[in-house]
């Protein structure tokens, strides 16, 4: 029997992409993800950034994070097919512990950098 785990994925396209080319690569891994029986918990699209070393003689990409849950054969599936894929210049996937989690949900809604009063009070008036 295989555990679910949380798991963080972030790729790099090639910057020559049409926006349409990037749109199917992205809806292409996301389909893997969820074929292979993953649960997306956030999807995030970063935009064009500048790199901190040229790759492939690029200096730019455009960066993609997908987090999601699954069990542990899904990101070796995953990394495989990044593999193949010749618009990816870049990929890392990471385990989440219950830190990293907490974190990522923190930053979702907004409340990094906030100190925990200001974070409650938010709260509060939200209700």
């Amino acid at each position: 029997m295989q555990f679910t785990k949380n798991y963080e994925t972030v790729f790099i396209l090639t910057p020559v992409l049409s926006e349409t080319q990037i749109k199917d690569t992205v809806d292409k891994f996301r389909k893997i993800l969820t074929d292979n029986g993953a649960e997306i918990v956030n999807e995030e699209s970063m935009g064009l950034r500048k790199l901190a070393y040229p790759i492939q003689h690029k200096n730019t990409g455009y960066y993609f994070l997908f987090e999601f849950s699954a069990e542990t054969k899904v990101p070796e599936a995953l990394d495989i097919e990044f593999r193949r894929d010749e618009r990816i210049i870049r990929n890392l996937t990471t385990v989440l512990d219950k830190h990293a989690i907490a974190y990522n949900e923190r930053r979702r809604k907004g409340q990094l950098g906030k100190s925990k009063q200001q974070t409650e009070k938010a709260g509060e008036e939200a209700k």
